[in-house]
């Protein structure tokens, strides 16, 4: 199997493998169009039915508007793409993520020439514009403006010199301007640009666009599993066995992802708020992870543009809010969270875990549990516990048993149904904070909610006690191999 250490090695693997990519020499507007047509091709995820689920990645090579350009959507849409990527089974790809983020290689900051800056566009330029530099589509006709969805932000800690990496919304806002949405107190950029802001600086920021999707997927680790200081650069680093290689930007004090499609060089404007929508005045921002298209934010973030560079014939790359990339890139490092904190307060007692789509990767985690002995009884419900701990942001945990695939839902609803009472198997723990994206955790929806954010996070025990195990025994088939009866086929 080729090796894959950038977005080009990606798609050329995903190109060997049937049915994974599909290309057209179409003119497409990435202006709602690009989304709207792949929309019904392979987004998946929470987007709007009908839409199709595991469908191909898209590489787009005629954009409106601009010249030598390609646009990329959909490369870690399905867990059998980001299986084949990273050399791993769809199954074990929250354990092998688990493995890496215990077993970090730093990045390295490599001299000489950098494939992301064979063209630099510098903002002193007269005819510097992002609006014709950065073909970033709009997801649907109501979004505040064209949207980077995967950029790779790259910033340092004004005090402790500790740099990180982490995806945020950002909109084109002028031709040398971005804004930034950025989620004060839970993620590490918005601490960084916090503690900038209070000693009156800005703070350089690297944006850097089309990368290999190692990096795209461990740059959403979150704390407890990645706390303020820890790189996730080097999860990536463990993922593919070698540090990934950083270089010096062109025109601020900051690094960027050496071999990325497209780089934006910029500073993070102190105590600067943007309106994100101030060019549209639709009210929206882009459609998020849940399937709901967010409101326009008021307190967005400036990004004054410095440069931007890029590869020759470069690759934008881009996705759908509430498809399934966001699933993978979310879901992923949630279900190795979730290992991590379980295996070490109840080894052995949680076989896998599953961020399921329909939570956008974030609000819904599927625990595989196994009891062994009668002290087992409750463990399970102890592990759900532990889930919430290791991901903040997750609202339901479905518990079944071990011979339930907790990658296939008619299995894991048939352990619902079958399994579960809910009068007894439901526990409830409300008032807790969870996502504000969340449209049912506001006083709008029950007065009793306090503040926009606050949910009911909830554990459906669908575990057989196991006192009981041997009456909840599932019907056993006669083991054989298929291959002879299905040689004609």
């Amino acid at each position: 199997m080729s090796e894959v250490n950038d977005l080009r090695s990606a798609l050329e693997l995903l190109k060997s493998m049937p049915g994974q990519l599909v290309e057209t020499d179409e003119e497409v507007d990435p202006a709602a169009e690009l989304a709207g047509v792949y929309r019904y091709v392979g987004a998946g995820g929470t987007v709007m039915r009908p839409t199709r689920v595991d469908g191909p990645a898209m590489l787009f090579h005629n954009i409106k508007g601009f010249q030598n350009t390609k646009v990329a959507i959909g490369v870690v849409g399905s867990r059998k793409r980001v299986a084949a990527l990273f050399h791993c089974k769809s199954e074990e790809l929250g354990k092998l993520l688990c493995r890496c983020a215990q077993q970090p290689i730093d990045p390295v900051v490599i001299h000489g020439e950098a494939p992301c800056q064979e063209i630099i566009h510098l903002a002193s330029e007269p005819d510097f514009d992002l609006h014709k530099l950065i073909p970033a589509p709009t997801n649907t006709p109501v979004d505040a403006g064209p949207y980077i969805t995967l950029g790779m932000c790259y910033a340092t800690h004004p005090d402790t010199g500790c740099s990180d990496v982490t995806i945020h919304r950002m909109c084109i806002q002028g031709k040398d301007e971005l804004s930034i949405f950025l989620q004060l107190g839970s993620r590490h950029i918005g601490a960084m640009a916090e503690r900038a802001t209070e000693l009156g600086q800005p703070l350089p920021i690297s944006v850097s666009i089309g990368v290999d999707p190692a990096i795209e997927v461990t740059s959403c680790f979150e704390p407890p599993t990645t706390p303020l200081g820890f790189n996730e650069l080097s999860i990536a680093g463990a993922l593919r066995g070698k540090p990934v290689e950083l270089h010096k930007c062109v025109s601020i004090h900051e690094n960027c992802i050496a071999n990325a499609e497209y780089v934006i060089e910029g500073e993070i404007q102190p105590g600067v708020q943007v309106v994100e929508d101030q060019n549209s005045h639709t009210g929206y921002a882009m459609p998020e992870f849940p399937g709901y298209n967010g409101k326009a934010s008021h307190e967005c973030w400036l990004i004054k543009v410095k440069a931007v560079t890029h590869r020759r014939h470069p690759i934008m790359q881009t996705c759908i809010g509430p498809s399934a990339e966001h699933v993978s890139m979310a879901g992923l490092p949630t279900e190795a969270s979730i290992l991590q904190m379980v295996e070490k307060a109840l080894p052995g007692k949680i076989l896998n875990v599953h961020a399921h789509p329909s939570g956008g990767g974030k609000y819904l985690a599927i625990l595989q549990c196994r009891k062994t002995v009668p002290t087992d009884e409750g463990k399970q419900r102890q592990a759900a516990l532990l889930a919430f701990s290791a991901f903040p942001e997750l609202k339901h945990v479905i518990l079944v048993d071990e011979d339930v695939d907790i990658f296939d839902t008619d299995d894991v609803l048939w352990a619902m149904n079958t399994r579960f009472q809910g009068d007894r198997d439901i526990v409830t723990i409300p008032g807790v904070r969870c996502h504000p994206l969340d449209p049912s955790s506001s006083p709008e929806y029950d007065p009793s909610i306090l503040s926009r954010g606050i949910s009911c996070k909830t554990i459906f025990d669908c575990t057989v006690p196991f006192s009981m195990k041997e009456k909840f025994k599932r019907a056993e088939f006669m083991e054989v191999d298929p291959a002879h009866w299905l040689a004609e086929n």
